[in-house]
Parts: C-alpha cells; structure tokens; sequence
C-alpha cells in the first residue's frame, strides 16, 4: 500500500493506495473528527482493492479555514470530488462514506451538489442529518445533554477534547441545570460562539426530502438506541435511488463498539467487511432494485428482513399512582434513572400491564394516546416505556417527548410517538409506563411559561391531570416468530 498527504484546496488530506496497478475506485471519507483516526479504516479498504481518501473538514485539526459546523460541507465536499476524479489513481467512481457528522458530510456531497461532484454510493451510518434534526426532537423538544456534550467537546475549536462536559459535570453535578441554557459556555470557561446559533436552526427534513430524488445506492447503518434511530429509517425509507439498503442492530452511536443490554452473539457484526462487500455490488450495478435490509431483533439473537412490522396491538394499562401529578423542573424525571419513588407527592403517572402471559416479538412504531390537562400555558408530555422483567430489572424500551402549547387548564387528547422498536419481550414481563413533565437531562426543561427554553431564565411548575381510562399503548406485534434471515444477504441482494 502506498499513503502519502496533501492538501486540496487548503483542506488536510491523506491518500492511501492499494498495492498493484491503478486506477482504483475510491471511498471518500470527510470528517471533523480527526482524519489520523481513520487509518485503520483506509487500511481496511486499501486491502480490499479501493484507495482511500480521508479528509479533515474545514477548519478542523490540520485543515486551514474557520470551523462552521454543517455550513461548508456542500462546498467543500465537491471540491475534493473533483479533484479526487482528476487523479491518474482514480478511476473515476468512488464512495462517500462516513459516520454521524461524517455521514452529514456524505449525504450532502450526494444530494446537495452538482451532478459531476456526486458520488456513485453512500454509507452513511447513524447519520446527523443536519443541525436542525440534532438539536431537536420532531416534535421540537431540544436535546440538552448530546449537543452539550458534543459542542464542548467539537464546537469553536481546531482539535476535540471528549471528556471536557464529563469533567465538568464532575465539578458542578449540576451544571445543565443552571440558567439560561445558552450560558452554558460560561459554565464551561471557554468560547463558544455558535451554541446559541445551534438552537436557531429549524430547516428539519431538508434532507430527507431530498433523498427522495437520490441517484445513487445507499446503505444506511444504525443502531436500536442511538438518538438518530428515527432519522436513520426515514433516510432509507425515502430515498429514491437505484437501491437502498438499511441495516438497524441493537446498538449505540457507536454501532458494534456500543452494544445495548438486548445484544446477542448474532449481532455482533463485522461492519468494515459487509461496507467493502456493499461498495463493490454498488459501483458494478450488482444491487437489485427497492428497499431491502435487515433488522435486529432485540433479546432475540437473530436478525429479520426490515420493512415488515408487526400487526399494531393497543393495550390497556392499569394505573399504580400519580394520575393527578406535578411537573416540577426543581426536581424533573431523570433521563438516566428508571427508579420510580414511592414517598412524597407524584412527580410522573405511573402505569402498568399484567404480566405477558408469552414472548411477544414488537417490531415497529410505539404510540401512546390519552387525554391530560396542562395548568401552564406550555407543557412538554414525555412518555418512556420501561420492561420489568421477570428477574426484577427494569429495561428502558422506548422514549417520547411532545410539546404542547394550548390554554391552561383545558383537557386535550394528543398522541406521544416514542420510536420504533425491534425486541423480543420474554413470557412474565411487565410493561410499565410513565408519563411525565421532563426528561432531563437528555431533554431541556420546559419552562412552562411559554417562553424558549434555551433563553428562559425562570421555570414554572406545572400541574397535570391524566385521565388513566383514555390511556392507550399501541405496539406492533408478530403474528408469529419472524423467519431468520441472514443480514449480509439481505444486505448485498
């Protein structure tokens, strides 16, 4: 294999070739993480027959320029696809690949430029879409600590430091409480001009709706608990090219290196191979045409072919204590902690099923509807759904949070989305569920006045009345045990 560096067009770039006689199709890789991180990864596809090209984005660790998060990528992404299909290695077809902001920088380059500058395939993996759709939920509720943590770590700076939030938080345990959120720099002793803008961003499903008219194949890679779940599946739900493959394990943002509690020895992929084996397939037309994909079946140990959920099952639960409840942000509903104290007054409704009386395979959307009053102006509704095994643990299962601003007092009815889940709930398991004020500090407070929550510097507490008769939990069951499929051949079909 021959590496060697260069720059192109001020932006930090390292080549690594194969071994034999060019040209070579290539993979292209952009990223603000730092490039000297990928070089396993290129090694990986130099071996395999493909040069890798993996670049640091403007502004980032050697790259010259101003760092503008999710500003300069469409530019700057054309620019080196120009010049790496100019080079007397290339022999002109190439892939763009990458992973969360590097998955960004991929999607743009195949939506957003010119057609000489896009590339043949795309591997985007828990992609960050945009700013908008990492800020906030759908439902526009803001997701406080992934973008504290990663503008203190990534944000108004040439390198990255990853454990800058955690020790600060060490320091001031209470660091994300403080107000207003957009005086968390402060808090943190550092610049950074461009928190505030973050929150400014609302253009969500600029991309998605442009992937409808994609060109290329694509294979979308995401895991069950990673917070771009939803972004993930809608990406290879509406894209429009020749073919596109969707792989979903029961994994974290870091895929295979981040397994979920529900992760089985069938799970663990080999991620780097199946992308090579993908990349030839798409640049030689070896694809079939539509939507295929594989899906992991949490608690299963086996994988199904995506796309086929469950018939929906609505069931009612019986209600344990807190029907009548105050959503206080002086002590809101931990995102982090699933224990539920009994002392004192309610902080959240408290449901529950009866014991499944089998195993249930849920595989699709989960919904939750009800009827609830808001004594505040503003309220946030966040509903989690929690697994109560038979052994006595508790498992977090799925999350929703909806914002609804209506006159105090009035009773309304209104549905909580909380994602899509893939797992296998064994015999003699609890479902439980909470509805709530907050969940923080994943989510930010709402300040029940009406006001944003990113600028209030007062909070209200806000009380609640669920009706518990109108509560219904809708999941999406298997009929039957799903056939399993093989994830590479659904993958590579």
């Amino acid at each position: 294999m021959t590496p060697f560096s260069t720059v192109v067009e001020g932006l930090a770039t390292d080549v690594l070739l194969p071994d034999g006689d060019g040209p070579f199709p290539a993979v292209l890789i952009r990223t603000p993480y730092d490039r000297a991180r990928h070089h396993a990864e290129a090694r990986g596809w130099a071996r395999h027959g493909f040069a890798a090209v993996v670049q640091d984005v403007r502004g980032r660790f050697a790259s010259a320029g101003d760092w503008r998060p999710y500003e300069n990528e469409v530019t700057d992404g054309a620019v080196t696809a120009r010049w790496l299909r100019r080079q007397p290695w290339s022999d002109g077809r190439f892939v763009a690949a990458g992973a969360s902001y590097a998955a960004h920088c991929a999607l743009v380059l195949a939506l957003e430029t010119p057609e000489d500058a896009r590339p043949d395939a795309v591997i985007a993996a828990v992609p960050a879409l945009g700013a908008a759709e990492t800020a906030r939920e759908p439902s526009g509720v803001e997701r406080l600590l992934a973008r504290a943590g990663w503008w203190a770590a990534h944000g108004d700076r040439r390198d990255s430091d990853e454990s800058v939030l955690d020790r600060a938080l060490a320091a001031d345990p209470g660091l994300l409480t403080h107000l207003p959120i957009t005086g968390l720099p402060e808090r943190l002793g550092r610049r950074l001009p461009s928190w505030a803008g973050l929150w400014r961003h609302r253009d969500r499903g600029r991309l998605a709706s442009r992937a409808v008219r994609a060109g290329m194949p694509l294979l979308a890679v995401g895991g069950h608990h990673d917070h771009f779940t939803e972004d993930t599946f809608a990406l290879w739900h509406t894209w429009g090219g020749p073919s596109a493959r969707l792989l979903l394990g029961p994994w974290g943002h870091g895929l295979v290196a981040a397994p979920g509690p529900d992760a089985g020895p069938a799970h663990g992929v080999r991620l780097g191979e199946l992308y090579v084996r993908w990349a030839r397939r798409a640049l030689t037309g070896g694809l079939a045409a539509g939507r295929r994909g594989a899906l992991a079946l949490g608690g299963g140990d086996l994988w199904s072919a995506a796309g086929a959920d469950g018939e929906p099952r609505t069931r009612r639960l019986r209600p344990l204590r807190g029907t009548a409840f105050t959503a206080d942000p002086d002590r809101p509903v931990r995102s982090d902690d699933l224990t539920v104290l009994t002392g004192g007054p309610p902080d959240r409704c408290l449901m529950v099923t009866p014991p499944l009386p089998r195993p249930l395979d849920v595989v699709g959307p989960v919904q939750v509807r009800l009827r609830a009053t808001a004594h505040t102006p503003s309220a946030d509704w966040a509903a989690r759904l929690v697994a109560l095994t038979p052994a006595g643990a508790a498992e977090r299962l799925a999350v929703g949070v909806l914002r609804r601003e209506e006159p105090a007092g009035r009773e309304t009815g209104f549905t909580i989305e909380l994602g899509r889940l893939a797992r296998r709930l064994r015999a003699g398991t609890r479902l439980r569920l909470e509805i709530a004020g907050h969940h923080f500090p994943v989510h930010a407070r709402n300040p029940h006045t009406g006001e944003d929550p990113v600028t209030a510097d007062r909070l209200l507490a806000s009380r609640r009345e669920v009706d518990p008769e109108s509560v219904a939990l809708t999941l999406h069951v298997l009929p039957s045990r799903p056939a399993p499929t093989d994830f590479a051949k659904e993958i590579l079909r």
